[in-house]
C-alpha cells in the first residue's frame, strides 16, 4: 500500500462538482477523485477546523465507533471497478480487526475526524495515480516518478490514451484554482452515489 494525503479539495467551474485531490506522500503523483457535495464539505469542516453545534453524520459515525470500543485504525482506497472508487475503513476493537467497506468520500471524512493514515492500494496508484511530465507538461497515468518512467515514454501516444488523459485535461482546465471554501457550500448537482475517477479505464 502507499500512503496519501489530502492535497485539497476542488470545484469545477464547469459543473460545480467537488474533486478531493489525493497525493502519493513524498511523491508529485496524484490521486484525483470526484465525490459529492456533502462530503466534500464534511472534510472541508474538519480540515479547516469550523466549529459546529451539532455533530454532523460523518462525526456521528465516528462517535458510535468510539462509543463502541473501536477505533479507526487507518483506511484504504481499495480498489478502482467500472469507474468507481471502493474503500476500506479498517477498525480496531480490542485483538479484532474490522473492515468495513465505504466509498472514498465517506472513508475520508472519517479518517480526518480520527486523524488517521490514508492509503491506497498500489494497483489503484498504478491504474489512476496521475502525474505531470516535467518534459512535456502532460499528464502520465500510473508512474512512480521521474527513475521510473512507464514503457510508452519515448513513443506516440495512442488514441486510447489520448482520450484517457483527455479527461482529466479538461477537468484540470476547469477547475476553480481556489480550494473549496464556504461559498461553496450551496451548490449541488453532483452524483454522491459513487465516488468517480477523474480519469481511468
Amino acid at each position: 500500500m502507499m500512503e496519501l494525503v489530502i492535497d485539497s479539495i476542488r470545484v469545477s467551474l464547469l459543473n460545480h462538482q467537488r474533486v478531493v485531490i489525493l497525493k502519493e506522500k513524498d511523491t508529485e503523483r496524484y490521486l484525483p477523485i470526484w465525490i459529492g457535495p456533502p462530503e466534500a464539505d464534511a472534510i472541508a469542516v474538519r480540515l479547516q477546523e469550523v466549529s459546529v453545534p451539532r455533530p454532523l453524520t460523518h462525526d456521528l459515525m465516528h462517535n458510535c465507533i468510539k462509543s463502541m470500543g473501536g477505533i479507526i485504525d487507518h483506511i484504504v482506497v481499495s480498489s478502482m471497478e467500472n469507474d468507481t472508487y471502493f474503500a476500506t475503513i479498517v477498525v480496531r476493537k480490542g485483538d479484532k480487526t474490522v473492515e468495513i467497506d465505504a466509498r472514498p468520500s465517506d472513508a475520508l471524512a472519517l479518517a480526518v475526524r480520527a486523524d488517521v493514515q490514508i492509503f491506497a492500494a498500489t494497483e489503484v496508484m498504478e491504474k489512476c495515480g496521475v502525474r505531470l511530465d516535467k518534459d512535456t507538461g502532460l499528464a502520465v497515468i500510473g508512474t512512480d516518478d521521474d527513475s521510473n518512467p512507464p514503457t510508452r515514454v519515448g513513443g506516440p501516444v495512442g488514441e486510447e490514451e489520448r482520450e484517457r488523459l483527455s479527461v482529466f485535461s479538461e477537468f484540470i482546465e476547469s477547475l476553480d484554482i481556489g480550494d473549496l471554501d464556504a461559498d461553496d457550500e450551496s451548490e449541488d448537482g453532483s452524483n454522491s452515489d459513487g465516488d468517480q475517477p477523474v480519469a481511468g479505464d
